[in-house]
């Protein structure tokens, strides 16, 4: 009983970590631009008998009814607003409602994909292609393909996302949605995607675009102190569990190892 209450002392304390890791990663993101926080998800364990279908063994009734403790599951994406700060930057572009902005870029295959962003920090590159300014990748039009602007002209863009210059439109952000936003993951440096068929049905969104505004991290500080400070709460207590049952083997190994 001892060493399967070792087993699901550590399952906890394992669990505890990861919700450590991600409340302090989320913390940690407190002033990324178009930070979305991580939602850490965990699901209970079947008990070995149920989960290698093995009907035919004995089963503890105690030990089915304590299960099998705790499992990881893959991380969720909270996608609230975050707050629009304005900067007066031309190319700074904050989205206020539903939507990403569309951008290209590599896949695990090294592909380049549509990826999904609410970092709307923009340039203009020296081929005169509207990028990200944080990493150089494309943004992509209502057709999706690369914008080209004139980089001595002035840039307007309304809140449908239409870009002019000097009397002409020019483009359209492409402001997108999924149906499935649940399935949606994150690359890394503020960008999402998710299944390709997914990204693939992409829709228009109905948010707004506010030039010279852009939207920071949706991060709520006092929320995410809290989570770590709970989740160091949990760690200690699994970490003290797993001592606690770690000496009792050992008075156990002593107690009746004794010869008389």
């Amino acid at each position: 009983m001892s060493s399967y209450g070792l087993y699901l002392s550590a399952s906890g304390l394992t669990t505890a970590l990861y919700r450590l890791d991600v409340a302090a990663n989320n913390l940690a993101n407190l002033n990324t631009v178009g930070y979305k926080p991580d939602v850490p998800l965990v699901r209970q364990r079947q008990t070995a008998r149920v989960e290698d279908g093995l009907g035919g063994v004995p089963s503890d009734a105690l030990l089915e009814r304590l299960g099998g403790g705790a499992v990881l599951a893959p991380n969720r994406v909270a996608l609230g607003q975050g707050q629009l700060e304005e900067t007066r930057g031309p190319l700074d572009i904050g989205v206020e409602g539903e939507g990403f902005l569309v951008v290209l870029a590599p896949d695990q295959r090294g592909r380049l994909v549509p990826s999904l962003t609410r970092d709307g920090r923009l340039a203009i590159d020296a081929e005169g292609t509207l990028v990200q300014s944080s990493s150089g990748r494309p943004v992509l039009d209502q057709s999706s393909r690369p914008i080209r602007l004139d980089p001595a002209l002035e840039v307007n863009i309304d809140s449908e996302g239409v870009i002019r210059q000097g009397d002409e439109s020019v483009a359209r952000l492409q402001l997108a949605r999924v149906d499935r936003a649940d399935l949606l993951t994150k690359l890394g440096d503020g960008l999402l995607s998710g299944p390709e068929a997914l990204i693939a049905r992409r829709r228009p969104a109905s948010g707004r675009v506010l030039q010279g505004y852009v939207e920071r991290s949706a991060v709520d500080p006092i929320r995410a102190s809290l989570d770590v400070s709970a989740a160091e709460r949990a760690v200690s207590a699994g970490a003290r569990l797993i001592s606690i049952y770690d000496e009792l083997s050992q008075r156990a190994i002593s107690t009746f190892g004794r010869v008389a």
